[in-house]
């Protein structure tokens, strides 16, 4: 994923309502954010009020019964409260308590229906002080659920404007107070225009906490490598909706559901329950990584509450074990509690690559440290890793024998440097490949020669060797002789051979003469008979056999290329790749950068 970077140019946030005109129009996006160096900054209320000094702050939304009492009750864990003795009970037990909003409309109004501003100051003051006597704490954590309509783009309606300037006023307000307001925001936020001041804005007073609700079925039907890949890339484009329009990482949370009603992202009648389970410690091992990564504020968990029937779900409190297990076996013991819990903490996670490793597919890795090294051969990255990722495949459906490469490396430098090794070597080092990489690519080489014949591909028709001949009159073609016979002479052994079809080899040996050519194919001993002439010099009868091995090699190059990709993509659902970076199926073609190796 690439990242923009750069500071905003000035903007000014219009609106045709003129309260939101005054509080707006003046302002220049030139916010002096922290530099990416800090991104990994903890949250600025962690160690506060009992809050774990740690990055990223990890909170539960609580419910009071005997069950999430046990799970939650104990140092470690914060918990999000509303009213009543619940949050002091949660303290006395061992947690810390952040106050949990569930009524942010009442304060501020909806997007049809925005709040007077002048209501604003005197909410804000009511509301911080019920916050800090339910939490005990003089600055309190105050979430609030949630932020209507972040995805509606700019122009704003009159309502909106009105709306977002209240928010804005709220937790600015609540902020000025010593509050620490989180924002909860359920899609994905529009960030163009004049929305991005607004975003802006509103990360300098408040969390801005992005609810990624993915159902539990279709994360555990794509596995634990699709599944855990999934969840992580989810949560990774979360983060930088924000980050990249400038907002630092440590004003950036995220949330999971683990709601039981179908169509809020959790459970989703997901069976067995042990499915769930498993889910469940996904989502924490992903957000757990991303953070890592990123460095967020925080990661909260939401759905624990049984408001109704459909959430009374008896699966929830080992759900919630299985959750913060997966973050510390002194939270809960998921083992212990769970019968038959999957314990792999490694499983579908980027923890299985060693150091220096790029992927991992099945047993075999590919290194960073390859992919470096044949990028200062193709001059970019991404063709290198590509190129390995395609050999990694290949050479797994069709080996290539040592000593088969090395006759093909003395045939290369008989033919192409007089017999000198030493040539061949500067050769490479011209073109900052190593010999080990020379030799790989002459195994691609030999190893497609031995996959193309077998693969499907049709036959060429009349009609096309003769668009062919009339395309392509400058071609060059000559008479030879070979033995065995070759495919680019149609499997004869005499007959006209074609230019870039047959090696080059041919085209540069005397007429009359005889000699040994490697190919990838095999190794045939050839004759020129003839000089050679442009295509268009020779009648259509004499040349089609000529032009139909023509065809049927480039419909095997076809084919070749369809197979290969076909199978690098199948791979890819069982890669387990560094930060996620796949590579990108290709049949790439690597004597293109050191074309003495090709061996025709």
């Amino acid at each position: 994923m690439k990242r923009k970077t750069g500071r905003l140019r000035a903007a000014r946030l219009v609106s045709r309502v003129g309260v939101v005109k005054k509080a707006f129009v003046s302002l220049v996006l030139v916010l002096a954010w922290p530099s990416l160096a800090r991104a990994s900054t903890p949250a600025p209320y962690a160690g506060q009020c009992g809050i774990p000094a740690t990055q990223p702050v990890w909170a539960e939304f609580g419910w009071q019964t005997t069950q999430f009492n046990a799970i939650l009750g104990k140092p470690g864990i914060v918990v999000g409260v509303s009213s009543g003795t619940y949050p002091a009970q949660m303290r006395t037990a061992g947690a810390a308590t952040v106050y949990f909003d569930l009524n942010l409309k009442n304060r501020v109004g909806t997007t049809t229906a925005p709040a007077n501003p002048s209501l604003i100051p005197g909410r804000v003051k009511t509301f911080f002080a019920f916050a800090q006597q339910q939490t005990g704490c003089a600055t309190p954590v105050i979430v609030l659920n949630e932020l209507s309509g972040p995805g509606l783009v700019t122009p704003w309606s009159d309502n909106n404007a009105q709306y977002r300037a209240d928010i804005l006023a709220f937790v600015q307000g609540l902020a000025g107070l010593g509050a620490h307001p989180v924002l909860l925001l359920p899609s994905k936020p529009y960030t163009g225009g004049d929305a991005g001041v607004w975003w802006q804005q509103a990360a300098q007073s408040a969390e801005l906490v992005r609810e990624i609700y993915v159902p539990a079925p279709s994360t555990w039907k794509l596995g634990p490598v699709l599944g855990n890949r999934t969840l992580r890339m989810d949560y990774r484009q979360a983060v930088l909706d924000f980050t990249s329009i400038g907002i630092p990482a440590n004003r950036v949370g995220l949330m999971m559901s683990f709601a039981t009603t179908p169509g809020f992202g959790g459970r989703n009648n997901l069976q067995p329950a042990s499915a769930w389970y498993q889910v469940a410690k996904w989502q924490s091992l992903a957000a757990q990584q991303v953070a890592a990564e990123t460095g967020i504020a925080s990661v909260w968990s939401w759905g624990w509450g049984e408001w109704n029937a459909a959430e009374q779900d008896p699966d929830k409190p080992f759900a919630l074990c299985a959750w913060l297990w997966a973050r510390s076996a002194a939270l809960c013991d998921a083992p212990k509690a769970i019968q038959g819990f999957d314990a792999s903490r490694i499983e579908g996670q980027l923890s299985v690559l060693g150091a220096g490793a790029q992927c991992l597919v099945g047993k075999q890795m590919l290194s960073t440290a390859a992919i470096d090294q044949l990028a200062q051969v193709t001059g970019d990255r991404e063709t290198a890793y590509s190129a390995l990722y395609e050999r990694l495949i290949e050479s797994a459906a069709q080996p290539v024998a040592t000593a088969d490469v090395l006759a093909a490396e003395r045939a290369v430098i008989r033919q192409e440097f007089r017999g000198s090794r030493a040539l061949y070597v500067a050769a490479l080092s011209r073109a900052h490949a190593t010999v080990p990489e020379a030799r790989a690519i002459l195994a691609d080489q030999l190893r497609r020669a031995r996959v193309e014949p077998l693969l499907p591909a049709a036959s060429p028709s009349a009609a096309d060797v003769t668009t062919f001949y009339t395309s392509y009159p400058d071609l060059e073609v000559r008479l030879v002789q070979a033995k065995p016979s070759p495919p680019w002479l149609g499997r004869q052994a005499k007959g006209l051979a074609l230019q870039d079809v047959a090696p080059d080899r041919l085209f540069a040996l005397a007429t009359g003469k005889s000699e040994s050519l490697l190919t990838s194919t095999g190794t045939f001993s050839v004759k020129a008979l003839q000089d050679a002439s442009p295509l268009g010099a020779v009648p259509l009868g004499r040349a089609r056999p000529a032009i139909a091995a023509a065809l049927r090699t480039f419909a095997q190059g076809v084919a070749f290329e369809k197979w290969t990709v076909g199978k690098q993509r199948a791979a890819l659902t069982t890669a387990t790749c560094a930060k996620d970076d796949l590579p990108q199926p290709a049949a790439v073609d690597l004597v293109q950068y050191l074309p003495f190796l090709r061996l025709g």
